[in-house]
């Protein structure tokens, strides 16, 4: 059973921050073989969800304002760690922080930078594609767009 958390920096203890930046690294960077700059100043303005299973973070995301990266309210960094994935936790995870961004950004679009790789899995959920194929750290990103209750504009 995972414990849902969504969280500020500021409210979380040391040992918490520590344990969301370390899966963040073991993901984003190590996995994918990616040298970049995780933390990229955002995260202190951010809302963050996590799951936790006991002191580990089985997923996570983050719900940045509109204005912090796009226009639209946005969600990002999005994982689930190795010892979770194909248990549909991640399923479980966008579908809270969808319902966050709506209570929070009533009748906004909300925005996703997506690696191309999981574009059918965010189409699953009503993201479309709002930009063609780009690198961002040498990996194919697209934008993708879910509109206002979920119609598009």
């Amino acid at each position: 059973m995972m414990d849902w958390q969504w969280a500020r920096l500021d409210d979380l203890p040391a040992t918490r921050i520590h344990a969301l930046f370390a899966a963040r690294q073991a993901v984003f960077i190590v996995e994918q073989a990616c040298a970049y700059q995780d933390m990229d100043g955002r995260d202190v303005d951010a809302e963050h969800l996590i799951a936790w299973s006991g002191d580990a973070v089985a997923a996570c995301l983050r719900l940045l304002a509109p204005g912090q990266r796009y226009d639209d309210p946005s969600l990002g960094r999005i994982l689930t760690t190795q010892p979770f994935r194909g248990t549909g936790l991640g399923r479980e995870l966008i579908e809270r922080g969808l319902e966050q961004a709506r209570k929070r950004y009533p009748a906004q679009d909300i925005r996703i930078a997506a690696q191309a790789r999981l574009e059918a899995f965010y189409r699953s959920f009503g993201f479309v594609p709002a930009s063609e194929l780009y690198l961002e750290d040498d990996i194919p990103h697209l934008d993708m767009l879910l509109a206002a209750h979920g119609t598009r504009r």
